[in-house]
């Protein structure tokens, strides 16, 4: 790849005003510069390619973020290119909270795209506890 198809066109800002949401792994804003090519990753669970799936909320997290960062290299991308993800989470509480980011930073370092956490009853597949989707922007 050359340059142009690796530079990033996400930037992500924390507006004065707004309280510090990098402990929790996130941004509240990020801009992207066109052109890009828009990539909608559906939401990724903590499923194995077999379909295993952890019973520990922390592996069944790390676990989606790497079926995430999979989906985004199969269209040559990567995690610097997330503008926006959308975190599902089962009885949702702070320790899972810590959880997310913890994961997320890892997965992720310092890029904290911004991010909406939603609890949920439930997920499609009994015993899942996590889901992410991402949207994702790649130089054009």
């Amino acid at each position: 790849m050359n340059a142009v198809a690796t530079a990033s066109v996400v930037a992500l800002r924390n507006p004065a005003g707004l309280y510090d949401p990098a402990p929790n792994g996130y941004s509240h804003l990020a801009e992207v510069s066109t052109p890009a090519r828009w990539l909608f990753v559906a939401g990724q669970g903590g499923e194995t390619a077999d379909g295993a799936l952890d019973p520990d909320f922390g592996g069944q997290v790390r676990q989606a973020l790497r079926n995430l960062l999979t989906a985004l290299a199969a269209a040559g991308a990567q995690a610097r290119d997330v503008a926006k993800l959308t975190v599902l989470i089962v009885d949702h509480s702070e320790a899972r909270l810590h959880v997310f980011g913890a994961e997320l930073a890892a997965a992720f370092g310092e890029h904290r795209p911004a991010c909406t956490l939603i609890p949920v009853p439930r997920l499609a597949l009994d015993g899942m506890l996590f889901e992410i989707e991402a949207l994702a922007a790649v130089a054009a």
